[in-house]
């Protein structure tokens, strides 16, 4: 896992509550997660919903950590 560190600011562009997978997208770079990251511990985000996380590379894919509704 490689950790790039800096905070970015994105929206979420789609989301499975089922799965509990999905995207942020923040300039124009989409962003995988799981909604495990997400800090307030619901499990559940709005697609459009704003966002704050810390992107990381795991397995050669860019994901969002530390997701936190704005």
């Amino acid at each position: 896992m490689s950790n790039i560190s800096n905070q970015h600011f994105g929206t979420v562009a789609e989301f499975d509550h089922h799965r509990g997978l999905g995207v942020v997208e923040s300039e124009d770079i989409r962003y995988v997660f799981h909604c495990a990251e997400i800090m307030d511990e619901t499990r559940e985000i709005a697609v459009g919903a704003s966002v704050s996380f810390f992107p990381v590379e795991r397995f050669g894919l860019l994901e969002a950590s530390q997701i936190v509704k704005l």
